[in-house]
């Protein structure tokens, strides 16, 4: 990644960046893109930072309105600019399916969400979709001011109480989590250094959370690349495609693997 700074701009070169891929795959909720004079343009929050970026060609951004520190602080760490994408794709390429999914959508990247909002997203998450996903989220934020609410705050509320929300079953999950982590009986930073089944088991105590949520708050909440959120697009993967098993090679990285096969197969199968 190479940047320079023009006014209040910076200028972004990163060949292994696409913003549809990466903004609007499932990992996060809270990007919009908006109708600008570039090729796309999104709009969106990191806890309550706010960033408005574009893509002006393949390859080129705009971080519109940062600080040269606001970028190396915050925006180069949660875009994960500082590891080689280019080797990590041609390391997956040994293997023929995911040598498929990453040219398929090279330009995906994992995003280094913060780990409260991503265990907060993933619950929502559950038996839903994205838009949905998304209008929950907003209208959270929307409570409180725009801003994503902390642990703190969102421990005050009750089912009841967050029945504007229109989340159902997972409002109580929601108030359980919240609790656990205000009253330090969830340790969001201990279980991200704790040994990935410690971690799994820590998570899951949550209510709420099953295999696939604690996958999915492992790797985008926490980087732990090692993690492998299972849906139903990857179980049809491991089925037709890795019915001995996920190559070895891939599994020190297999949530990033994970991010391209996804992608690869969900969009193959509207073909």
């Amino acid at each position: 990644m190479d940047y320079t700074v023009k006014g209040t701009d910076i200028l972004v070169h990163e060949p292994d960046l696409d913003l549809d891929e990466t903004l609007d795959c499932g990992q996060a909720f809270r990007w919009r893109k908006t109708a600008t004079d570039y090729d796309c343009t999104y709009t969106g929050s990191f806890i309550n930072d706010r960033l408005t970026v574009s893509q002006v060609k393949a390859g080129e951004f705009i971080f519109h309105g940062i600080t040269e520190a606001d970028f190396l602080a915050k925006w180069r760490i949660y875009f994960d600019f500082d590891t080689d994408y280019t080797e990590l794709k041609r390391c997956f390429s040994e293997d023929a399916t995911l040598s498929k999914a990453c040219e398929f959508a090279s330009g995906i990247r994992l995003l280094r969400q913060d780990s409260w909002e991503c265990l907060i997203s993933f619950i929502i998450s559950q038996n839903n979709n994205i838009p949905r996903i998304k209008g929950i989220i907003d209208r959270l934020c929307d409570n409180y001011g725009g801003d994503f609410p902390t642990a703190e705050q969102l421990a005050q509320e009750t089912p009841d109480s967050l029945a504007y929300l229109r989340s159902g079953f997972r409002a109580k999950y929601l108030c359980d989590g919240a609790n656990r982590v205000y009253t330090g009986e969830t340790d969001l930073a201990e279980i991200a250094a704790a040994p990935i089944d410690e971690a799994r088991a820590a998570l899951k105590a949550i209510k709420g959370v099953g295999p696939k949520v604690a996958e999915c708050v492992l790797l985008f909440g926490m980087h732990r690349v090692e993690a492998f959120p299972i849906d139903v697009w990857i179980k049809r993967v491991l089925a037709e495609y890795y019915p001995n098993g996920f190559p070895e090679f891939a599994r020190d990285n297999a949530g990033i693997a994970q991010q391209y096969l996804f992608h690869y197969i969900r969009n193959l199968n509207k073909e």
